[in-house]
Formats: C-alpha cells, structure tokens, sequence
C-alpha cells in the first residue's frame, strides 16, 4: 500500500469517528452540561422572585443528572415556542422543563420517556359569572385564550366548536386578558394550575368533568445520537426505580401526575 493510500484512509477513519462523537462526549469532556429551562414554570422550574433560585422538580432533577455525570450544570432561559431551536441550534444539551410530548414537536425533537402527565385545566376569575364548570366553557361568546407555542394551542384549536379561541403571545398575556375580562378563561395544566391558586387572589379553578385531554412530559434532545439519548433514558430509569422522582414530586406537590411507569 502507497503511502499516499494510507494517508486517505487516517484521514477518512478520522473523518468518521468525529462524525460518531456523541454529544455525551463532549459534555463529559468539557465537564458541563447545558439545560434548557423556562424559569417561570411553578413546581417545575420557576425562578422565586424573592431569592432568585430556581424550584421546581425539573430544575431539581437537572441538578441530579449533572451530578450522576459528575459535571457542572449550566441553566439556560428558554420557553416553549424558543426550546426547539434552542435544541437544534445547540443552545443547550437537553431541555428540561415538562414539556407535552405532541405529534408536530416530535418531529423536530426527541423526546424521552415521560416522567409526568397532566390534562388540561382552566382558570377563571371568581368574578366570572358565565364560566361555574367545565360544560360552560365551549360556547357561544366565551373568549378561550392560550398560549402560542404551548400544546394546548392545536388542541383546543381542535377541541373548540362555539367559544372564540384567543392565541397570545406569552403566558402573562392570556393572565392579562382574563384578568381584564376580554377573555373568559385560559388553558393550563396541574402545575401552572397551582400556581395561580397559590399566587393570585382572582383565579378559579375549572376541571374537567373527566378525563379531558392528558398529555405526557418528557424532556427533548436533538434528533439522532443515540449514545446521548440513551444515557438520558438510563437517568429516568434510575430515578423511578431509586425514588428521586417520587420524593422531588412530593417535594413540588405534584404527586397526582408523576408517571412511575
């Protein structure tokens, strides 16, 4: 063999092994993993006001996997119409913050196996005199606002056959609106849910009468790296079998939507 032929071919293995390296790689190389978070999900990963750390049981299980990789845990702003750049465009490793796992989304981002599950709730204001339960809300000229983004924007787009759906642009805004009585309810899930109750002194709770529409939360990586994602699957394996995510949902009080299994 010429030398030139053995030159080709250290230079093409080289090639292909830098194409095999695997996100995991590089984080444990670096010594730092990158976390999506949205930093105003109460019982998730909120940001308290008052001491500027941030809660929740996402925030706190991303600190568990930074320490079973042995690396340091860098927190990154996201939200949900930015995560799957933020994902794709190599922002951040992985994004942790309960997200409902939907058709349109996993086609852009992977998704692991869900460690929660919610189904849609509304709030109101105790003022609201045409919103008492949950039959009240699709009808003529109720106002429902959601947020863009979240997955509850194609599923009332779907769900609604009389009440006008208002798409806003943030999670403050469909607060706003309903606040201000120019929408009748907003769709949340358990945990945002809590929050409002805990929070505010106008919100309502509506529930279901039944089960209405229950979507798992995972977490997403990129497309593809099976080496990455399959370290991440092992991570939610060892935490329903070892407790950490019983005790940080009883923690964050949300036992009633962990998914053990």
């Amino acid at each position: 063999m010429t030398l030139k032929k053995i030159i080709t071919l250290l230079f093409l293995s080289q090639i292909y092994l830098f194409s095999q390296e695997s996100r995991l790689d590089r984080i444990l190389l670096e010594k730092n993993l990158k976390v999506c978070i949205w930093p105003e999900y109460f019982g998730i990963s909120y940001l308290d006001p008052r001491t500027q750390k941030l809660i929740g049981i996402d925030s706190d299980l991303a600190k568990e996997l930074a320490k079973d990789l042995k690396v340091n845990l860098e927190f990154v702003e996201s939200s949900f119409p930015k995560f799957i750049s933020d994902i794709t465009e190599n922002r951040c490793d992985i994004a942790m913050f309960a997200i409902g796992n939907t058709e349109s989304r996993r086609a852009k981002v992977r998704f692991t196996t869900p460690h929660l599950e919610s189904d849609i709730y509304a709030i109101t204001t105790k003022e609201n005199r045409k919103i008492e339960n949950w039959d009240d809300i699709d009808k003529e000229g109720v106002v429902v606002a959601v947020a863009k983004g979240t997955y509850h924007e194609p599923i009332m787009k779907e769900k609604l056959n009389n009440a006008k759906l208002l798409v806003l642009d943030s999670m403050h805004a469909r607060e706003k609106e309903v606040q201000s009585g120019r929408a009748d309810v907003f769709m949340t899930d358990y945990p945002f849910a809590k929050r409002m109750l805990a929070q505010t002194n106008w919100a309502k709770l509506i529930k279901p009468n039944s089960t209405y529409h229950l979507t798992p939360y995972s977490w997403t990586v990129a497309l593809g790296d099976d080496i990455f994602y399959n370290r991440i699957e092992q991570f939610v394996s060892d935490i329903k079998k070892d407790g950490r995510l019983y005790q940080l949902a009883k923690n964050n009080e949300l036992e009633p939507i962990i998914k053990m299994k």
